[in-house]
């Protein structure tokens, strides 16, 4: 049952600091030379797309729809909204299997 909750604990960690990676290149200018620094900005942001996306692509189409959003929307709040969702979610689940 530990390997269970070590496995969930360090998932939404992962979870949690790739929403933040994605979050914080998206402020940063895409590099202009090539070489290491683009190819690790690049694999950085695909890795984090790839694995966030399902996750807070939902919540933002969700957002749009709500009184809230609209196709103004300037700040996309869906980050902030799946780190809390996958916190609770995490709580849920440590709690019940503990």
């Amino acid at each position: 049952m530990n390997i269970l909750i070590s496995t969930i604990f360090h998932f939404s960690n992962f979870l949690i600091f790739l929403i933040f990676v994605r979050a914080i290149l998206s402020w940063f200018p895409e590099p202009r030379s090539n070489g290491l620094l683009r190819d690790l900005y690049y694999g950085l942001l695909k890795l984090a797309h790839v694995v966030t996306e399902p996750i807070t692509g939902p919540i933002r189409n969700l957002i749009r729809k709500s009184p809230l959003g609209g196709p103004g929307m300037v700040i996309d709040f869906s980050p902030v909204i799946a780190l809390l969702l996958i916190q609770f979610v995490r709580n849920i689940l440590i709690g019940y299997l503990s």
